[in-house]
């Protein structure tokens, strides 16, 4: 590797060390099995509780973006199923075609000037996976389309807080494409790749790719980090999601990625005050793309729960429906028959 690759790494290192100093941090992952196996897994990491619901949301609901008097309006093309932050955003789910969004932490997020009532179209962050997942059925749909910047995705403090939400939107699809979208410097910035199979928080991405470049001269079976750092995780779902058998074993595939996502996990109760980015793995989704399967891991309940989009209606007639997990319910299995009707949600909107 040239010098300056690895002065770049390094660099890129340090400023993921000091910039995280005040994230939340979760790690994603996408594995790409064979005969079109993709499952993709993520962690949602929160010093304090992070209530979470699974929603069952059909085609043809009307959406509001909640950024004022020109908000973006759409009619949702696509069902989908959500797990949901405080019931007021939709942080990771998955639609009918396979398409799979997730919400991480980014401190380095700065959203461009928006008027609340201007002339410039808006759309709350809390529904950035949701229009997502209710538009598109490929990655490639969903970056030619969102590379437009027909309208400006806008952020606000987290209701009953202090904490402005900045975060990044991950996406992966059935054929196991994969983009990153991040907003810097007020600008939309995609990245988009089938081999970007793995993210965490802060740094940029760019820079989480040149950490990868530095320890890819490091064999993984030697040394890998071992810390609870947004850098250390990624280098290890970066090593383990490429090092596990690739194989169409629905069943030995979803082990595998399981056995990863917890690897990048932190047990609950850790924290440090010198290290605030260090927060406890509160749930763990993992979406097979492939058989169109949703699994849900509280890490306060002993059993994971999953749904089966086959037993799921998603059509125009059908009633949104909610599986309520914020009490730390307790279901096993297939669980597709807890659903009950529910009224949506309210997204949160602007201060």
């Amino acid at each position: 590797m040239k010098l300056k690759q690895i002065l770049s790494a390094i660099l890129a290192f340090l400023s993921l060390t000091v910039f995280t100093q005040k994230a939340y941090s979760c790690t994603r992952i996408v594995y790409h099995g064979l005969n079109g196996t993709v499952i993709t897994a993520r962690s949602m990491d929160w010093r304090t509780e992070i209530p979470a619901n699974l929603w069952v949301f059909p085609r043809g609901i009307e959406r509001f973006g909640e950024a004022g008097n020109n908000s973006v309006k759409w009619k949702s093309k696509y069902g989908s199923v959500i797990t949901s932050s405080w019931d007021i955003a939709s942080s990771d789910g998955m639609n009918e075609k396979g398409l799979v969004g997730n919400l991480l932490w980014l401190v380095e997020s700065t959203y461009p000037p928006f008027e609340k009532n201007g002339k410039i179209q808006g759309l709350a962050v809390s529904l950035w996976l949701q229009y997502v997942l209710d538009n598109f059925s490929t990655v490639s749909e969903a970056v030619k389309a969102l590379e437009k910047n027909d309208f400006t995705v806008v952020s606000s403090h987290i209701p009953g807080t202090n904490i402005f939400a900045t975060v990044h939107l991950s996406l992966s699809d059935a054929s196991g494409d994969n983009a990153i979208f991040e907003f810097i410097d007020g600008k939309l910035v995609i990245h988009h790749d089938m081999k970007y199979v793995a993210m965490t928080n802060s740094p940029i991405f760019d820079h989480q790719l040149a950490i990868n470049t530095y320890w890819k001269g490091i064999p993984g079976t030697i040394m890998l980090p071992g810390t609870n750092r947004a850098a250390d995780r990624f280098v290890r779902a970066s090593y383990y999601i490429d090092a596990i058998p690739k194989t169409d074993n629905t069943r030995a595939a979803l082990a595998s990625v399981f056995g990863v996502i917890r690897n990048c996990s932190v047990p609950l109760g850790i924290s440090s005050e010198t290290e605030p980015n260090i927060s406890s793995t509160r749930w763990r989704t993992v979406a097979d793309q492939k058989n169109l399967v949703y699994y849900f891991d509280n890490v306060l309940n002993p059993n994971v729960v999953w749904v089966e989009f086959s037993k799921l209606d998603f059509s125009e007639k059908a009633k949104v429906k909610k599986l309520s997990l914020s009490n730390n319910e307790n279901y096993s299995g297939e669980s597709s028959m807890n659903f009950k009707a529910a009224p949506t949600f309210k997204f949160a909107g602007l201060d």
